[in-house]
This record gives structure tokens, C-alpha cells and sequence, in this order.
């Protein structure tokens, strides 16, 4: 044989020249679409991606005659999901996610119990009455495909969502849902898979199975903090290799979601726990140029997985084992609109009752319409086991996701802007802005702990405290660990804006005719803001309740502060506005209907060694018997006025009665 100078082996690279051609045309498809003028302000992304793949799915049937390529169950779970969950998880709104955290998990836990349940039961009576054709549907069959159908895809969410801008609150509520969802709804499906396989199910493999849901839930967030404090801890020990430290951010997120899988509990749970926990500690081991490799792959990472998941979702759509039912399939499209609503409004009503700041209808009209279903559905139906009416399972949950995100995801942003539903503030909050949010905390906080109510900012301080004392020395570098908080919120604030967030304002307005600042001016600004505030920090301590320097009087005994009980009793207290100086006397009247206190300004000295209290020498008052010895005792020395020193104003607070007697 003669030597060949040109030939070509394409089954040698055959799969990774597929991937990289249908990642190449996914991207150009997206970037298409943003250079499209106008059609983004009318159809949604994932609207324009699906059809793509509709085109190209069709094309690849009528070249070859046979069905295009089909997104696996595995190729979605293990290697397009977990992406789009890190980032998801990585840059979560921590404040707002933990202060709406239970009615999240109230819309994502009962919520999804109320659809799979109403979906699955609802379906199963349709099927008895229409026995002729779907007679062979079992009531497990029912609640099977009922799991999957409700399952909210947070890809389609956060596709149609993000376009719109709406208020932080109905941004959390419906995304943290639609997130949580996935973890209950994958639960579910895998119960009531393991029932089919039972040859019969019990009233204890009910029981045992309500058991494994819960342990599936809380083990998957066990194994994501695990992880997420061990990558923690290994960032810590990065500053000499500051290359590889994004690496450990990848490597143990997508380690727990593996961990997880492998021991069958909930790896979404396991992926946004990890998330979470370890962004705060990386993000202050890390150097900046770390954290913007870490966002921008996340970023990178997470987008290019939406694209694939609804290229493939159009792909697959062409398909030759669809099977057609006009009973089930429009049945099903009714049922899943109307068992969320029903349940979006029962559960708000419930909820509203305990929340300081109430879902509206129209914010509950937003979280019953935007529930989209996507690629989650549709990769849990192909792995039903093969039974006469699975291609009708298919061939509905097509139909359900293609209306929901045509249709619903279409008609959304209209309804958005005719109900006029309350915007999201499109300023990034500034520092100003976000050390009064602080202050405000930290005094709920101690309000909180005065009264003995055990809240949300009670328990967020003790977390804080709690934080601050072990975990935080523990996991974060030594010389990391002495910054202050206002600095540490600029940096943050810095952080957020070099992402690159689309609701952050220009640095510069485009209207003004001054010079846009150089990157070199800029870099000195920062240099310096950064150097007064910690010269300002090394001055002045940053405020902690926790870390207040105790008083010269706190080791004596301290009068406990009693309730009035009645109105019979008064008290009167004068308070010495300069040197802290008090002089309480105590008035017994009986009969008092209503007081009121009356403020009164003296510019009389006050005597150290008098035995008449100042209180009496300006209401007229009896005279208080305690000896001025005692009363003198009860003074602290640094707190006396020397005797050269000019009279002072004394405010007095006096409780006076309408009724003199």
C-alpha cells in the first residue's frame, strides 16, 4: 500500500468534535439573539433556543430519515446541571434568601406535596373515565408522572425572570422555589419509583418512605456543608499557589453533588449548601483576580449549559415515539394550572398571616404564572421503565413545556408590566446604604434580646457572634482576619460591580461631556479609599454589641428595672445630660387617671454634698430622707464634677398628673 500523504479519520474524534460543534452552535445561536434589535423585549431567550433546536432537529430527520440525538437523563443530571445550580447557589442574595427561607421552603415543600398529589390524583380519575383508552394507566403511573410534571425548572425561571427586573421579594420567592423544587420533586419521583417496583406498597412502606424523603433532604445538606467548610479550610492555605485556588471552588462543589448522587440523596441540596457556605470564607482567602476568574467561569459555565439544555429540548422534540391523547394531554395542561394557583393562594394566605411584609395577589398571581417547566421533566420521564404508555408520558411533558415556555413565558413580561408589579431598584446599594442596614440589624438585634423574643435578627446575631469567634479564625488566613466591616462592605460593594451585574448603573453617564476616568485613576481611587478606611478602622472600633467596653459601674449591683403594674404608683428619675449623673427620687400618689412627663432645663449647679435632690427643688416636692452620704456613694468618683467647674444644665425628667391634688 502506498503512503497517503492527506486522509481523514473522523471516527477518531468523533465525540469531541460533536461537542465542541454543538456547543459552538448553541453560542452563536445566543449571540444571535442579542444582536437581534428587538426581538429580546418580545420572546424570551429560551423561546428563540428551543426553536433553533426544533430547526435543527428537523433538519437532522429529513438528512437521515431517523431521530436526531436525545439529551440523556445522565448527560443532564451529572455534567449540565450542576453548573447552572453552583452558580445559582454561588451567587445567591444571602439576606434575602435567609430572611424569606420559611416561606420558601413552605411554597417548595407543601407546595409541590399539594401538585404532585392534586396533579397525580386528578389524572388517575381522568384515566377511570376514560377507561377505554387509558384503562391501563395504574394510580402509581398517576402520581409518578404528577412528581415529574411539577417540577419547576429554575433554568426557564431565571431565563424569563432576569429579563424582567421585578422586585427583589417575588425575585427570591419564585427563584428559591423553583430551586428548592428540583431537590423535592427528584425525591418524589425516585419514592414513587421504588414503589412501582414493590409488588405491593403498604401503610409501612408509606411510612418508611415519608422518612426517606426527609433523610434524602436534610443528608444532602449535610454532605454540602461538609464540603463547603473543607474547601473553605483549603483555600486558606492558597496564597502561595493563587493559580489553582478557583480550581478548589469547582472541584469540591461538583465533589458534593457527586458524594451526594452516589449515596442517593438530594445532590442540588448538596451543591447550593456548598455554594453558600464556602463563598464568604473563599471570596476572603482568595485574591480579587481569583474571585473574578471564579465569577466569570461560573458565569461562563452556567450559560453555556442553559443553551445546550434548550437546544437539545428542541432537538429531542423531533422524536418518532409520540403517542397522542386529547383527554390526557389537555387534562394535564388544565391540572398543573390549576393546582398551582390554588396552591400559590392558599399557602400565601396562610403565610401572610405571619409575615411582616405580605405577598400581594399580584405578586402571587407572578408566582402561580411563572411556573415554567423545562429540561428537568423532560429528562426525568425518559427514565420511567417501559410500560404500554410511556410515549404518551413523553409526548405530554413536551407539550407542557413547550406551552409553558412559549405561552406563559411569552405572555409574562406583559402581564408583568399591566398589573405594574413593583420593579427591582436598578443601583447597586452603596456603602452609606449598606452600614445603616447594619446599624438597623444590630439594633433589632438588641432589641430583640431586651425583650427575650427569639427572631430572625436574634438568631442571625448569635450566628454572627458565633462566626466571628471560631469560624472565621479557623478558616480564613491571619492576616486576613483584621479587617474592618466597613471595609470589607466596600470591597464586597467592588466585588458586585466588577461582575458585571446588569442593574448596576454606569460609572460614567453617557450624557455627561467629562473625561471617563483612566483604569490607572481609577485604581488609585480605590487604593486610597481603601487606605483611609482602615486608617479610619485602626482609629475608631467598628461597632459590635458583643464587644463594647463594660462600664466603670457594671460590677455593682444593678437595680433590676421593674413593669408598672398600676397606675396608682410613680416614679420619677432625674437624669444629668453632660456627666451621666443621676439622682432618682420615688413619689407614691394614688388616684393618678393618665401622666405625661414634662421636661424642664435648669441652669442651676448642682451641689454634690446637698441633701435636697434637684427634683424637689424645682417641683416643690417633699424632701427625699436618704442621707446624702449614701447618696453620694452611689456616684462614681470619675463621674463627679470638680469644684471650679461652671454651672452646668441639668435635664430633668418629671412624671407629672393632670389631676393635682
Amino acid at each position: 500500500m502506498a503512503l497517503r500523504v492527506f486522509s481523514v479519520d473522523y471516527h477518531h474524534v468523533q465525540a469531541p468534535f460533536e461537542i465542541v460543534l454543538w456547543i459552538m452552535l448553541a453560542s452563536l445561536a445566543k449571540l444571535g439573539f442579542h444582536w437581534s434589535g428587538r426581538v429580546p423585549a418580545v420572546v424570551p431567550e429560551s423561546c428563540l433556543l428551543i426553536m433553533v433546536g426544533l430547526l435543527v432537529g428537523g433538519v437532522i430527520y429529513g438528512v437521515r430519515h431517523s431521530a436526531p440525538p436525545t439529551l440523556s437523563a445522565d448527560a443532564f443530571f451529572l455534567f449540565l446541571l450542576p453548573p447552572i445550580v453552583l452558580d445559582a447557589g454561588y451567587f445567591l442574595p444571602g439576606r434575602l434568601f435567609f430572611e424569606n427561607l420559611g416561606t420558601i421552603l413552605w411554597y417548595a415543600v407543601l407546595g409541590t406535596l399539594w401538585n404532585v398529589l392534586g396533579i397525580g390524583l386528578s389524572l388517575y380519575g381522568v384515566c377511570l373515565l376514560a377507561h377505554s383508552s387509558l384503562g391501563d394507566v395504574s394510580l402509581l403511573h398517576c402520581l409518578l408522572f404528577g412528581s415529574l410534571i411539577a417540577a419547576v425548572d429554575p433554568v426557564a425561571v431565571l431565563s424569563v425572570f432576569q429579563e424582567m427586573h421585578v422586585n427583589e421579594q417575588l425575585h427570591i420567592l419564585v427563584f428559591g422555589e423553583s430551586l428548592l423544587n428540583d431537590a423535592v420533586t427528584v425525591v418524589l419521583y425516585k419514592l414513587f419509583e421504588s414503589f412501582l417496583r414493590l409488588p405491593s406498597v403498604s401503610g409501612l412502606d408509606v411510612l418508611l418512605g415519608g422518612c426517606r424523603v426527609v433523610v434524602v433532604g436534610l443528608g444532602g445538606l449535610f454532605v454540602g456543608l461538609f464540603f463547603g467548610l473543607v474547601a473553605a479550610l483549603t483555600s486558606r492555605f492558597t496564597s502561595r499557589a493563587q493559580v489553582i485556588a478557583p480550581l478548589f471552588v469547582f472541584l469540591y462543589s461538583y465533589l458534593s453533588y457527586l458524594t451526594s448522587e452516589m449515596l442517593h440523596l438530594s445532590g442540588i441540596m448538596a451543591i447550593v449548601t456548598c455554594a453558600v457556605t464556602m463563598k464568604q470564607y473563599v471570596e476572603a482567602n482568595v485574591s480579587e483576580r481569583s474571585n473574578t476568574s471564579i465569577q466569570y467561569f461560573l458565569k461562563m459555565w452556567s450559560s453555556v449549559s442553559e443553551t445546550l439544555i434548550f437546544i437539545f429540548l428542541g432537538v429531542s422534540t423531533i422524536q418518532d415515539v409520540h403517542m397522542w391523547s386529547w383527554p390526557f394531554v389537555c387534562s394535564t395542561l388544565l391540572l398543573c394550572l390549576v393546582w398551582r394557583a390554588t396552591g400559590v393562594l392558599l399557602l400565601t394566605a396562610v403565610v401572610n398571616k405571619l409575615r411582616r411584609n405580605t405577598v400581594t395577589f399580584r405578586d402571587q398571581f407572578i408566582i402561580a404564572y411563572g411556573g415554567l417547566r423545562g429540561a428537568i421533566c423532560f429528562s426525568l420521564v425518559f427514565l420511567i421503565d417501559d410500560f404500554p404508555k410511556k410515549r404518551l408520558f413523553i409526548t405530554t411533558t413536551i407539550v407542557v413545556i413547550l406551552f409553558t415556555v412559549f405561552v406563559q413565558g411569552m405572555t409574562i413580561k406583559p402581564l408583568v408590566e399591566l398589573l405594574d408589579v413593583k420593579r427591582k431598584k436598578r443601583a447597586l446599594p452603596t456603602v452609606s446604604e449598606e452600614i445603616h442596614s447594619r446599624l438597623i440589624d444590630h439594633l433589632l438585634a438588641g432589641i430583640e434580646d431586651v425583650v427575650g423574643y427569639w427572631g430572625q435578627h436574634y438568631w442571625k446575631d448569635k450566628f454572627e457572634q458565633f462566626n466571628r469567634k471560631y469560624l472565621r479564625r479557623f478558616l480564613i488566613r491571619e492576616d486576613h482576619q483584621a479587617r474592618s466591616s466597613i471595609l470589607r462592605v466596600y470591597q464586597e460593594l467592588e466585588r458586585r460591580e466588577q461582575r458585571g451585574d446588569e442593574e448596576a448603573p454606569p460609572l460614567v453617564d453617557p450624557r455627561s461631556h467629562s473625561r471617563p476616568l483612566l483604569p490607572e485613576e481609577m485604581d488609585s481611587i480605590r487604593r486610597i479609599l481603601s487606605r483611609n478606611l482602615q486608617n479610619f478602622n485602626n482609629k475608631t472600633p467598628a461597632y459590635s454589641r458583643h464587644t463594647l467596653h463594660q462600664d466603670a459601674t457594671t460590677d455593682r449591683t444593678r437595680k433590676p428595672l421593674y413593669r408598672h403594674q398600676s397606675l396608682g404608683e410613680r416614679y420619677t428619675y432625674n437624669t444629668q445630660g453632660e456627666d451621666g449623673e443621676f439622682n432618682g427620687c420615688r413619689r407614691v400618689r394614688a388616684g393618678l387617671s393618665r401622666s405625661h412627663t414634662v421636661c424642664a432645663l435648669s441652669p442651676r449647679p448642682i451641689l454634690q454634698d446637698s441633701s435636697v435632690p434637684a427634683a424637689s427643688a424645682h417641683t416643690g416636692g417633699p424632701v427625699d430622707p436618704q442621707p446624702s452620704a449614701a447618696r453620694e456613694e452611689q456616684v462614681s468618683p470619675q463621674h463627679q464634677a470638680p469644684a471650679g467647674r461652671a454651672p452646668k444644665k441639668q435635664l430633668s425628667f418629671v412624671l407629672e398628673s393632670e389631676k393635682q391634688p
